[in-house]
């Protein structure tokens, strides 16, 4: 099947809008932290319950709600024409609201001597990733979705060599959801195959990075 009639097919275009909705790329280290916190065997081994969800907390309000209720009222303000951000123009803001956000989540968990050392990359790696997006942003519309999704895999991948209870299943499980973010993306938006892939590389570069820093 031609590409033309993919985009054209109701149901590829319902999944991929769908999956656009639930891997927005401020879900993205949300998605990751969970995994950290909940589901891995020891990378926040010690930690009481209440304090896993405090930090878990902290992430979804910094990393996602803010940001995403800062949009919300660019919009109902009209200092941006779309909640959907489909320009280079109305990403400007957003771009510097989100920065500012993972900024100071990355400052919080790194000034916490507890937090493991491979969260902090991560998060460091988030907000070079939003801080490059930014500059690209002023030449062409890079895909924030696979910007996201490629830091996300860039981090698995390296954190896979340093995690002794390292398992191929959640590496396969992020290059399978990184390949289905991005297809979605060139199926259902106006970005290009370069805004796609440029943003996957500005991402994994990022997190590449943070993790040498």
């Amino acid at each position: 099947m031609t590409e033309a009639k993919v985009r054209s097919n109701p149901v590829p275009r319902f999944l991929a809008h769908l999956v656009s909705y639930l891997f927005h790329p401020l879900f993205i280290s949300s998605y990751v932290m969970a995994f950290l916190i909940f589901f891995h065997p020891y990378a926040f081994n010690g930690f009481d319950e209440r304090t896993k969800v405090l930090r878990m907390l902290n992430i979804v309000l910094c990393n996602a709600l803010f940001p995403a209720f800062s949009v919300f009222l660019l919009w109902r303000l009209k200092f941006i024409h779309s909640i959907f951000l489909r320009t280079q123009k109305d990403r400007i803001i957003p771009y510097i609201i989100a920065m500012i956000f993972y900024w100071w989540t990355w400052i919080l968990y790194k000034n916490w001597t507890e937090v493991p050392t491979e969260v902090v990359h991560f998060l460091l790696g988030s907000f070079l990733a939003l801080c490059a997006a930014f500059i690209c942003n002023i030449y062409f519309k890079i895909s924030m979705h696979s910007t996201a999704a490629g830091g996300a895999l860039m981090f698995f991948f390296l954190f896979s060599f340093s995690d002794e209870y390292a398992s191929g299943l959640y590496l396969s499980l992020v290059v399978l959801g990184t390949g289905v973010i991005c297809t979605s993306r060139l199926l259902v938006s106006d970005h290009t195959r370069w805004d796609v892939w440029s943003g996957l590389f500005i991402g994994a570069l990022s997190q590449y990075v943070a993790w040498m820093f």
